[in-house]
Parts: structure tokens; sequence; C-alpha cells
């Protein structure tokens, strides 16, 4: 699998979390997972989504054959759009 990291300023990373998730959720399955909501695409791409102290803390994975880039960046507008308000930003390492 490749990962790229990112994070996400906000005060309701949980919000943007949950939003994600039941957005997805039927393109695989979304729970909790030790702490993080997980987003398993039937594809083989996993979304995990950390909410922290005005921080949502992203992993975006693909399997080896995939784009991680595009994925991420999938990921980032998604979640974007959702906070289009509050002008959120994805920044990834």
């Amino acid at each position: 699998m490749q990962t790229r990291h990112g994070t996400m300023l906000t005060d309701r990373p949980e919000r943007y979390a949950k939003q994600l998730a039941g957005h997805w959720a039927r393109k695989g399955s979304a729970g909790e997972e030790e702490g993080a909501t997980v987003i398993r695409f039937d594809t083989g791409q996993v979304v995990e989504l950390r909410a922290e102290a005005g921080w949502l803390v992203i992993a975006a994975s693909v399997p080896d054959d995939d784009d991680a880039d595009r994925f991420a960046q999938v990921v980032a507008e998604h979640l974007q759009r959702f906070g289009h308000r509050e002008e959120l930003d994805v920044v990834w390492e």
C-alpha cells in the first residue's frame, strides 16, 4: 500500500470525518477503529481520519498499483467542498 499523510485545520474535525464517512459508506465500509474513522473501499483504498484538537489528521492509502497522489486529491476535494464556508485546506506531507 502507498499512503499519503495530511492535515486539515478545523474547529470541527469530528464533523468532517463523520460527513466523509457517511458520504462514502456505500462504496465499502465505514466505522470507528482505534479512535479513528476508517473508510475501506471495495476497490482497496483506505482513508483514516483522526480528529485532534483543532485538526483533522488524514491518511489516504491505495494499493501499490493505484495512484496515491490522485486519491489524496479526491479526499481533499471532498473535505474542502464539505467545509467550503470555512475555506478549509488539506495540506499533504
